[in-house]
């Protein structure tokens, strides 16, 4: 076996180790993934290959193996580099080979680390090795009676040949790689993070109060608190470090001993109290900033990765979030003095008409107002009206209300979506390419109007953080949330499926295998020489070539098409196996597709072969049943209580209804229609036992919630969704008072409100630590 070889195999090990997989599965999607397979394609795809790996652990896979094959890239260079410097000894590679992490490799690299000139290696020139050798070697001797050999013009006397010898000594110790290593562990299991308040800035900072003087284990720090600490001491209103042993009375600190320990240093020997005078000073001077910083990387490093998991998760909540469906639409983009900006879209999102209505303060044309929606409502056919959740939603949503119980059925259903990224959309490029006439503002009421038609569709334009359901989202490793967000994007769009030839071009770049460039190809050649009939055609798109057909083919739908099975999830390269089925069943494709009954009594078992196994032949067999299903859930609708628009409106007990806008580890904001979301502490979230609120809600549910405190001068909402005798809080349940909308192809939930700012930073962390110490 090559040495390329016998590192895949061990790479595929580990990381099969780490995803609950055999190694064999892990080899090969490593081997797809290398071969340019994207990972939709190789989960939905590929299942025989890889054993059935899911996109989860496909997607850990991903990192995992960009992590490690970056380890031993480094491996290779410190080898190199210790080799050429001519010290590599067969044990010192033995322990670089055997190094797991990044971190350990790097203690062990230490010592042969080029450096600047420091003050041990004055001290080796002016010849005080051989000293600092001696009083290690010999405990009997007297430090200071041995250092008078080493008196010349350079060291004028034995204080200074001591603290020559300290300087040498204190850097071998410091470059102990098995030391640093217990340290750590050590520091990671005992230490505390302390943050104090700067002087002065007790005002400024406020919103930081909860951390002005708080300390708690390292080890236990959840994410939404240290981000809050890094924060506050990013803005200079807090002070952090990290601290061992403060509490420790002994007068020799547990990490200075371990330190004497590694080199045997007592206390019965004239050298030993001089040695662990230096065994202190170390710790003081080098080891305890270095392993400080350390571990502060590492809390950051643990804190990005929740906050960036716990937004992947709300995003693809938010993204799977059902389509009300193909209806007209009015979008209103609500505002104060300048006006709630309308826009009327049809059922396919095509922009039909705008307006501007100003029926608040200055001019209160409240009757102008509604009699220019109602007529739009008329003139279009208008079944949904979408109202953005920003300033002034409440007002007009009251307003619109206001206008349909005088208008004669069928009336529209009102809905208040999220805006999150809609200004980030109106001023896009994207939408100054579709609408280069049209003002910004009046752009944002139309991408309102169609996030309510399908939020898949139009939030897939916005930059993923710009979507506003994150936590600290701004303060996290960009590039890490990118990465991690752009997967999540991938993953809903191929489990939804998308219309080839009606899809955006900023849809179709999320296809597995196209890209930015192709979708716009794809959407040139569909303009230029009208809609697809067949996937096939899509081969005669400017430099599609197969490769790219492989990839993309099996996440396009055509509708009505030449080829039936086009509108379904049936690969092209599967269709033989597609056909077998539907002969051996003795029917016409297009009367068999849909019919469970007969699809039912076929034995998937019969048409495996060698290439498409028993995964693929169920996964046919399912799209036949229901083709081009859409995974998403029933259109449904939170339905705010009339009387209470404002936080005063709020009272202790008040039971109301409301949407999930966000979840966090420790509990889920929900918008009561206030302008304010509340919290639903982890605690709070049921009558059991929750360790993590994705357990219980998720972004976009409908739940019953009861309000236990308001605090409004802080802006803090306290909720709960745990029974009382009499009070049936809770998640909601079909027919409590939420809206549904079933029985029309596409119908779901619309998207959840995301509110305009992070309910979970500071303040939301302040007011869940609250919760807690209720």
């Amino acid at each position: 076996m090559t040495d390329s070889s016998s590192l895949a195999a061990r790479l595929a090990r580990q990381i099969a180790d780490e995803i609950g997989a055999r190694p064999p599965q892990a080899a090969a999607a490593i081997a797809l993934l290398d071969e340019g397979a994207t990972i939709p394609f190789i989960a939905r795809y590929r299942k025989e290959a890889t054993g059935g790996l899911d996109d989860t652990q496909l997607r850990l896979l991903g990192e995992r193996l960009i992590y490690l094959r970056e380890l031993e890239a480094r491996r290779g260079a410190i080898l190199e580099s210790v080799r050429q410097q001519g010290k590599l000894t067969d044990e010192l590679e033995a322990a670089i080979a055997g190094a797991a992490t990044k971190a350990e490799l790097e203690d062990i690299y230490l010592p042969f680390k080029p450096k600047r000139r420091n003050r041990a290696d004055i001290a080796r020139e002016r010849g005080l090795g051989p000293l600092a050798e001696a009083i290690l070697a010999d405990r009997a001797q007297v430090p200071a009676e041995l250092a008078k050999a080493y008196i010349t013009d350079e060291v004028p006397d034995a204080k200074s040949a001591l603290e020559g010898a300290r300087d040498i000594l204190s850097e071998q110790f410091a470059q102990n790689a098995e030391l640093i290593g217990r340290l750590r562990g050590y520091l990671k299991a005992n230490a505390s993070l302390r943050a104090r308040v700067v002087d002065g800035k007790q005002e400024a900072g406020a919103k930081f109060s909860d951390y002005f003087d708080h300390v708690e284990r390292w080890a236990n720090v959840p994410s939404h608190r240290a981000l809050a600490m890094l924060r506050g001491r990013n803005e200079e209103v807090l002070a952090l470090e990290i601290e061992a042993d403060a509490d420790d009375p002994a007068p020799v600190k547990p990490a200075v001993r371990m330190i004497a320990e590694a080199y045997d240093i007592g206390a019965r020997l004239p050298a030993d109290v001089w040695l662990m005078e230096v065994a202190g000073w170390t710790w003081r001077v080098k080891l305890a900033l270095h392993l400080s910083i350390d571990l502060m990387t590492e809390l950051r490093m643990r804190a990005e990765t929740e906050a960036i998991n716990v937004f992947a998760r709300n995003l693809k909540d938010l993204l799977l979030a059902a389509p009300a469906g193909s209806r007209a639409t009015m979008g209103l983009d609500p505002g104060i003095r300048t006006g709630v900006k309308v826009a009327v879209v049809d059922g396919t999102g095509k922009l039909l008409t705008t307006s501007t209505v100003y029926p608040f303060p200055p001019k209160n044309d409240v009757r102008g107002t509604q009699g220019e929606l109602a007529n739009l409502i008329r003139r279009h056919g208008v079944e949904l009206v979408a109202i953005g959740n920003g300033t002034g939603s409440r007002e007009t949503e009251k307003l619109v209300a206001e206008m349909l119980a005088d208008m004669p059925p069928p009336k529209p259903i009102k809905v208040v979506v999220s805006e999150a990224g809609a200004s980030v959309y109106s001023a896009s490029e994207a939408a100054a390419a579709e609408f280069p006439g049209l003002d910004v503002s009046l752009r944002g009421a139309v991408s309102i109007a169609r996030r309510l038609q399908d939020p898949l569709a139009e939030l897939v334009k916005i930059e993923p953080k710009s979507i506003g359901v994150g936590q600290y989202q701004h303060d996290v490793d960009q590039y890490h949330l990118a990465r991690a967000l752009d997967g999540v994007v991938e993953d809903a769009v191929n489990a939804v499926g998308v219309d080839l030839n009606t899809a955006s071009a900023s849809l179709l770049a999320r296809v597995s295998g196209l890209g930015a460039s192709l979708a716009e190809a794809v959407v040139a050649h569909r303009d230029a020489n009208g809609p697809f009939a067949s996937r096939r055609q899509l081969l005669d798109v400017a430099r599609l070539g197969p490769r790219t057909f492989e990839q993309c083919a099996g996440f396009l739908r055509i509708r009505d098409g030449s080829e039936p099975l086009d509108a379904s999830a049936v690969h092209p390269e599967a269709y033989g196996v597609a056909r077998r089925i539907v002969a051996a069943c003795g029917r016409d494709l297009r009367t068999l597709m849909g019919d469970s009954a007969a699809l039912g009594a076929v034995d998937p078992r019969a048409f495996a072969d060698e290439r498409f196994g028993l995964p693929t032949v169920r996964d046919i067999i399912a799209e036949l049943e229901k083709p081009g299903r859409d995974p998403r859930p029933a259109f449904r609708t939170a339905t705010f209580a009339e009387d209470v628009s404002e936080m005063k409106d709020l009272k202790p007990g008040m039971e109301l209804e409301g949407t999930v806008t966000n979840v966090a580890a420790f509990g889920a904001f929900v918008d009561i229609g206030v302008h304010q979301d509340g919290l639903v502490h982890v605690s709070q979230l049921a009558d059991r036992f929750v360790k993590d609120a994705h357990e219980v809600v998720k972004v976009g549910d409908v739940v019953k919630v009861r309000v236990l405190d308001i605090d409004l001068k802080r802006k803090r909402i306290a909720l709960s969704m745990r029974r009382e005798a009499g009070g049936p809080a809770g998640r909601d349940a079909p027919g409590r008072g939420a809206r549904e909308e079933r029985g029309k192809p596409g119908g779901g939930r619309p998207p959840a409100k995301a509110p305009a700012r992070e309910p979970q930073g500071a303040l939301g962390a302040a007011l869940m630590d609250a919760l807690k110490r209720r």
